[in-house]
């Protein structure tokens, strides 16, 4: 499009001016100018890393079976479950009248659960309390869970 200038003469339009795009060059190591580094620090680098890689390595093997021989060693029971307590009367009708430690008082309560088919078909973590242990339970049905915070009531 051209346009007339306030005296009359024509205007040219404006010509965008192009920049010349930088020209595309790989540079590459030997382009560069190369800058001469102590060929010792370098090497004292990598030298330093592999084998430091190479020690950590075995470390952890090392320290892989110190962790399975730990588990081999037999653990010492906490002393409060092996304290042997008396049951109370309801209680010794079920698992007997003899001091037994919380543990064992919880294995002859599974015993007699599991003798009497008294753990409920359709949810398993459920007991079903006969005439025994509802004088214990207070209830004619607990959970599993919920039996140990019972029976505890009945040990001294």
């Amino acid at each position: 499009m051209v346009t007339k200038k306030p005296d009359g003469a024509p205007k040219k339009p404006a010509v965008k001016k192009t920049v010349a795009a930088k020209p595309a060059t790989k540079t590459t190591a030997a382009a560069k100018p190369a800058v001469k580094k102590p060929a010792a620090k370098p090497v004292a680098k990598t030298a330093a890393k592999t084998p430091a890689t190479k020690a950590a390595a075995p470390a952890k093997k090392a320290a892989a079976p110190a962790k399975k021989a730990a588990p081999a060693a037999k653990r010492t029971p906490n002393a409060a479950f092996m304290k042997a307590l008396t049951p109370s009367a309801a209680l010794a009708a079920v698992i007997g009248d003899k001091p037994l430690p919380r543990t064992e008082v919880t294995k002859k309560l599974w015993e007699y659960i599991k003798k009497n088919k008294l753990q409920d078909s359709a949810k398993k973590t459920m007991i079903n309390a006969d005439a025994k242990l509802k004088e214990i339970f207070k209830k004619a049905q607990v959970s599993m869970f919920e039996m140990t915070k019972l029976v505890g009531a009945h040990l001294k």
